[in-house]
């Protein structure tokens, strides 16, 4: 029942920020081809790709400890130019969404199970974090540095977020520093550790 509740909330959050869009400038059509509107259906506004029947249980037996399955125009063509996307995330007991940022969009996110413990660092280097429980909503303002954790040892999470943008473009941290291939010595020097210790983190972060 809480989990409907959510949804629902989800769901309205999301029709306010469409809501909000409808009346932008830029809008000229209400696809981003005007050629489709003779030849388009109701089946090109609806997105299956979120289904999953894992959802309150156990990940894909493929060892991850954390997934996000992306609703962007990449693989859903009718938010091509309606600034708005969304992410199912879901996490295993100990699961995290590490240090990320998305440099064109800010981020709404709304706990649907279990409880997850989020936070940002602002410019500032002041970090907000908070633990969220079941229809609480977090947002992260956009590029800033951001994460997720689900630190319970036994209950899965999971999250829903909302993006203000079409294709909300992820950047991960580790990935994006260690790796990207700088030298390891540069990294070793402005982390204040080893080239031994880098070349470990470049190992478990290589692409």
């Amino acid at each position: 029942m809480a989990s409907r509740a959510c949804l629902l909330l989800f769901a309205a959050l999301l029709s306010a920020a469409a809501a909000a869009l409808a009346g932008a400038p830029h809008f000229t059509s209400e696809y981003s081809d005007p050629e489709l509107d003779a030849t388009v259906d109701a089946n090109f506004f609806k997105f299956t790709g979120l289904i999953n029947r894992t959802l309150w249980g156990k990940l894909p037996a493929n060892g991850a400890s954390f997934k996000a399955t992306t609703a962007n125009q990449q693989v859903f063509p009718a938010l091509a130019g309606q600034s708005v996307s969304c992410a199912l995330l879901q996490f295993a007991p100990g699961g995290i969404n590490p240090p990320h940022i998305h440099p064109q969009s800010s981020e709404l996110l709304i706990v649907l199970h279990g409880t997850l413990t989020v936070g940002f660092v602002d410019s500032t280097g002041k970090l907000f974090t908070q633990q969220l429980k079941p229809c609480e909503v977090f947002l992260f303002p956009e590029g800033l540095v951001h994460f997720q954790a689900n630190l319970s040892p036994r209950v899965y999470g999971v999250a829903l977020s909302a993006f203000g943008s079409s294709n909300a473009e992820t950047i991960s941290l580790p990935k994006a520093i260690f790796g990207s291939g700088i030298d390891e010595q540069v990294l070793a020097e402005s982390f204040n550790t080893d080239a031994a210790t880098i070349g470990k983190l470049a190992s478990a972060n290589a692409c």
